[in-house]
């Protein structure tokens, strides 16, 4: 480890996977819903479940990046970071925040309150006093990490995750306005959660994977920032506009249905783009690196974002499909895996990477971190091809043949079934990740020179 404030990504690190483990957790239990009702429907309601699955997959997710940035942004700007203090202070209001609104949804605190209580929008439930802090936190760590580039040097990977992490912070401030015309609501709502995931994300996540690359093959930094320059261009061409496939069908003009479907197809080169760029610097990497594992993790990013985000979601992109398949199952097939790929296999691949480096050992339970990858991997895989097939069966039944909708879920009752399976898959591989991660071996296990001088 070069510089000391690194190790600020440690704790950052470390509250994402535990959160991360209670995600999975909960959506064992939202797919177990899925085959027996019932189950705590007195106790903790299906949409509770279904938020606090959707909630922190997004809060461990930005814990990663901002560990993520902690830890390359020294290396990149040749500088510790401006104040260790204040990145401590923005954990501790994140740490406060996320225990207030699981609070806030468990007991149904404050109901209808404007500042207190939950409100009624998908993926931004959170009250508003915990969106005030989220802002809070969200400029200290802009603060910190733009003052320590400011003062250092200046690189392609730096420039585009600030621009990333900047725009990400601008767009969530739409998570305050809530009109009550609610076609308009859809059409700002979505500046967050689309313009999040397929823009400004892709941008967080294009500068990490570059860095890894950088790292991991030895690429002349020239051929990397090339390369990186085109996917960030690719991504904000297609993602900006890309926002129309999801104005189809909620008041909006009809114009969007053309704009919609023509760039929401293009999204999927950003994700080809990146996909090849990973393979691509592998083979003309010079280092054998002894990290195979954060390889790998960083590989099965590029790969399965291709799929999951980019075919997956062109397979429904188009407002003629999607008008009979909007809201069913293939919904949920393209945003699990979307969601893996991109930024779960990201984040994995940034904490292989760097807790061996933090911690000044060499890479440790790399057998047992990459037969996590294979079995959360192929869990995942095979949830999203269940779920398409659940999706394909539902549509036509339910879209086409005009049954009613609890007649059609009985009828793919055994879709949910396998789902329930792959979720147990891929539960086991993220207890083996983090066994991995959290415990490292005490012998040695590579003979190349320690990473700890990186």
């Amino acid at each position: 480890m070069k510089y000391q404030t690194q190790k600020i990504a440690m704790a950052y690190f470390a509250v994402a996977l535990g959160l991360f483990a209670i995600q999975i957790i909960g959506g064992l239990l939202v797919g177990w819903v899925y085959v027996s009702p019932n189950f705590l429907s007195e106790l903790v309601p299906f949409n509770i479940l279904r938020m606090l699955h959707t909630n922190s997959l997004i809060v461990w997710l930005l814990l990663g990046f901002f560990g993520a940035a902690y830890f390359l942004i020294p290396e990149e700007s040749e500088r510790e970071i401006h104040s260790p203090t204040l990145a401590y202070l923005q954990l501790a209001i994140l740490v406060l925040g996320t225990l207030g609104v699981v609070v806030t949804y468990l007991f149904n605190l404050f109901e209808g309150h404007w500042l207190l209580g939950k409100e009624g929008r998908e993926f931004l439930e959170q009250p508003k006093w915990v969106k005030a802090g989220i802002v809070v936190a969200a400029l200290i760590f802009l603060y910190n990490v733009s003052m320590t580039v400011l003062k250092g040097r200046k690189t392609a990977i730096t420039n585009i995750l600030l621009l990333g992490l900047w725009l990400l912070a601008l767009l969530f401030l739409f998570a305050f306005y809530n009109p009550a015309n609610l076609s308009l609501d859809k059409m700002y709502w979505w500046y967050v959660v689309h313009l999040w995931v397929e823009g400004t994300w892709e941008l967080v996540m294009a500068s990490i994977l570059a860095f890894l690359m950088l790292k991991l093959t030895g690429v002349d930094r020239e051929v990397v920032e090339k390369w990186l320059y085109v996917i960030v261009a690719a991504a904000l061409f297609s993602g900006i506009l890309g926002t129309g496939h999801h104005y189809y069908w909620i008041g909006a003009p009809g114009y969007w249905q053309w704009i919609g479907s023509i760039f929401s197809s293009l999204e999927v080169i950003p994700f080809f783009a990146m996909m090849a760029f990973a393979f691509v610097m592998v083979w003309k990497g010079r280092r054998d690196h002894p990290n195979k594992a954060a390889l790998l993790w960083s590989l099965g990013c590029a790969t399965l974002a291709f799929f999951g985000a980019g075919v997956w979601g062109f397979l429904h992109t188009l407002h003629g499909v999607n008008y009979y398949t909007h809201g069913t199952q293939i919904t949920a097939a393209h945003g699990h895996l979307a969601f893996y790929g991109a930024y779960v296999c990201l984040n994995i691949a940034i904490f292989t990477y760097a807790l061996p480096i933090l911690r000044g050992r060499d890479p440790y339970n790399q057998v047992l971190n990459m037969a996590a990858f294979w079995l959360m991997s192929g869990g995942m895989v095979f949830m999203t091809f269940t779920l398409t097939f659940a999706g394909t069966v539902q549509t036509h039944l339910q879209r086409v043949m005009g049954e009613y909708y609890m007649t059609v879920q009985d009828q793919i009752a055994i879709f949910y079934w396998m789902r329930f399976g792959a979720g147990v898959v891929v539960f086991l591989g993220v207890v083996l990740l983090i066994y991995a991660l959290a415990f490292p071996r005490r012998e040695i296990i590579s003979a190349e020179p320690s990473m700890a001088a990186e």
